[in-house]
């Protein structure tokens, strides 16, 4: 569990840095990033893009990305790992949304990679 909570501390510390690199060596080359967005009454599955997400997160940019996440529920079995946290998301110091966080996780060439990336994101936060 402790490698499992390493990796995701990676992936958010390499966000801050804006640090693709780091961000990238978290990630399956396959890996797939989606978000459930609210759609009216609804909701709708919104696929994103990997190779965007870490040419965004290395360009240079004023103010740190600041994903703030909450205490992360891990659950293994033998190869496959999930994990699930809330999170806050700063610009800076400015609050920009929040929601939850859900990872799937394969143990593969020796080392937790994420292979999936699913979030929701709202304003109001609990």
């Amino acid at each position: 569990m402790a490698q499992v909570k390493a990796t995701i501390a990676t992936l958010f510390d390499g966000m801050r840095a804006g640090d693709s690199t780091m961000v990238r060596s978290t990630f399956h080359p396959d890996m797939r990033l989606n978000t459930v967005a609210q759609d009216g009454e609804g909701y709708r599955l919104v696929g994103g893009d990997a190779e965007r997400f870490l040419q965004a997160v290395g360009t240079p940019h004023d103010e740190a990305w600041d994903e703030r996440i909450g205490e992360i529920d891990v659950r293994v079995d033998a190869g496959l790992a999930t994990a699930w946290m809330a999170y806050r998301f700063y610009v800076g110091d400015t609050f920009s949304h929040c929601g939850v966080n859900s990872m799937q996780l394969a143990r593969l060439d020796g080392r937790w990679q994420i292979v999936s990336l699913v979030d929701t994101r709202r304003q109001a936060c609990e």
